[in-house]
């Protein structure tokens, strides 16, 4: 009998690996309404700048152990120490700029809280606590970034975070849900819209 991932239609660049297909049909534009799992996508997502996705998503359980689980408050403590310590972990991107910066983001993450409650409220403020629903029929028309995640990137770097320009905030943005971006032809597009409609 055949595999039942054959029977269901995905967008298309999650076909070709079982990392990809797992995460596109389990996470990816599912909204995230807990702060840990936002601030793990903040860290992963600017390690991956420059890189292929795929390599991050093979290295995601290597940053879990790196990185305390993505504890924002431990890892704004972490020191020069611990920063070589990273340095030399070849389970994840050794780039010093990306780990200083992922330091300093999870300080700003934490005045972020305790200025608005929680991250989820400030980031989800953004767009009235409700998904931003597209309707694309091909890969081709997915921006790169669009006005939101301009604005949201605009405020962060205004708050002191480091490393999160607006490509990278809106591919954030498409995998915590803030935006929904899965082809309407995408099986989880309609399984999404529900949930959150």
């Amino acid at each position: 009998m055949s595999d039942n991932k054959s029977f269901k239609i995905r967008c298309p660049w999650s076909e070709d690996n079982e990392i990809y297909i797992r995460y596109h049909d389990e996470e990816w534009g599912t909204p995230v309404r807990e702060d840990r799992k936002q601030f793990e996508f903040l860290v992963l997502e600017s390690a991956q700048a420059g890189l292929n996705w795929l390599t991050i998503l093979k290295k995601r359980e290597n940053y879990r152990l790196a990185y305390d689980n993505f504890d924002p408050q431990k890892v704004a403590c972490y020191s020069d120490n611990k920063i070589s310590e990273l340095m030399s972990n070849s389970g994840i991107i050794r780039n010093h700029r990306k780990i200083t910066a992922s330091i300093n983001n999870a300080a700003r993450f934490l005045e972020i809280q305790k200025d608005f409650g929680s991250f989820c409220n400030y980031i989800w403020g953004f767009v009235d606590n409700k998904p931003v629903v597209n309707h694309w029929k091909n890969v081709s028309e997915i921006p790169a970034r669009t006005k939101l995640s301009d604005l949201i990137s605009s405020d962060m770097k205004k708050r002191g975070f480091t490393f999160l320009g607006s490509i990278i905030i809106y591919s954030h943005l498409q995998a915590v849900g803030i935006v929904n971006d899965h082809l309407i032809n995408c099986f989880r597009f309609d399984e999404l819209t529900k949930m959150t409609g």
